[in-house]
């Protein structure tokens, strides 16, 4: 497979600056691969499509005010930091703009009493830096930080995204990219799917650099995806055990939960079924067409950009042809792409 075969025409008026009025008022494209029929509903209507017995996996992760505007200490120049993983203590692997300017030794004035000194070069052109503050490092970050809105909204963050570009049951601290499927769910539409009979479990996988970064390699399988952290708690494992063994469908939110499901599953030598193991782990797992999928059966996504890892995994969950015209349809019927775009159902 080529990068090309993941290709489609996007309107840039269709990627989506800011976030819809209400979380559940945005579109939603449902595809039935069963039927091979396409509909058009809005996000609210997602309970018609959930049973009881479901059992609905959502990413918990917590977006980091990751951005940072300093000044370089000897020379004033401006300079832009996007944390990206914490490493040990107060070191952490960071973006930095513009990177020519910053050498090991460097230091970097972030506001009073709080500043970083370059250690040394990271992967792909990152910097190893350490932080340098009074008081609590994330307590200061959530003062002096900016949520890390992807490259495509063209706009500085606000106040606004403060709250918007988090999901209503975020709790663990670590992303630095929203698991975007999931911000689209109010607690109110929460409550009414347990009320139904869905069953809801959390993990955790924390988003990394490789969202932002591009497909470089002609031939799909010569592409490696960076290693992201993620956690599948005991409780959580035995939910979604507990649903497949009774028979219930698995429905990931997002391709985040998506990829940490299909990295934790095991074969269950009692059942025969693919299960998904308890506990913490790193996977740079990479899913495109050909990728027989073991637990998820059912995906709620948002529209991604062309010729990215996500498009490739939602292409091999339903195939290339059929996501590809789905997209066509979505740009003619005009929903809204991206990060704070609208929504798709793949069940």
């Amino acid at each position: 497979m080529r990068i090309d075969d993941f290709d489609y025409t996007l309107p840039q008026e269709l990627i989506a600056q800011r976030p819809s009025e209400q979380r559940d008022v945005c579109r939603l494209m449902v595809l039935n691969r069963e039927k091979g029929s396409v509909d058009h509903k809005h996000f609210y209507d997602i309970l018609d499509y959930l049973q009881p017995g479901d059992c609905l996996v959502m990413n918990n992760s917590k977006v980091l005010p990751a951005r940072l505007f300093g000044e370089k200490e000897k020379t004033g120049a401006k300079i832009e930091f996007l944390l990206i993983k914490r490493l040990d203590g107060d070191r952490w692997e960071t973006m930095v703009k513009p990177g020519k300017r910053l050498k090991p030794g460097d230091s970097v004035s972030f506001g009073e009493n709080f500043s970083a000194k370059i250690l040394d070069y990271g992967e792909d052109g990152t910097r190893i830096v350490e932080f340098f503050y009074e008081g609590i490092f994330m307590e200061r970050l959530e003062e002096l930080g900016k949520m890390p809105l992807p490259p495509y909204i063209e706009r500085e963050s606000t106040v606004e995204d403060r709250d918007m570009y988090q999901t209503v049951y975020c709790k663990e601290e670590g992303s630095v990219a929203a698991p975007t499927a999931g911000l689209h769910f109010t607690e109110e539409l929460l409550k009414k799917a347990e009320a139904k009979g869905v069953r809801l479990a959390y993990v955790t996988l924390h988003v990394g650099i490789g969202t932002f970064r591009p497909v470089k390699c002609e031939n799909v399988e010569d592409h490696h995806m960076h290693f992201e952290e993620y956690e599948v708690d005991e409780e959580t494992a035995q939910t979604i055990n507990d649903t497949i063994l009774a028979g219930g469908r698995i429905v990931s939110v997002g391709t985040t939960s998506t990829r940490t499901l299909e990295s934790a599953a095991y074969t269950d030598e009692a059942s025969g079924k693919f299960l998904v193991k308890a506990g913490a782990g790193s996977t740079g797992i990479f899913i495109y067409p050909g990728y027989q999928f073991k637990v998820v059966e059912a995906l709620i996504t948002n529209f991604h950009l062309p010729k990215s890892t996500l498009l490739m995994l939602i292409s091999a969950l339903y195939n290339r042809e059929q996501i590809l015209k789905a997209y066509e349809i979505a740009v003619a019927e005009k929903y809204r792409f991206f990060s704070y775009g609208d929504a798709m159902l793949i069940e």
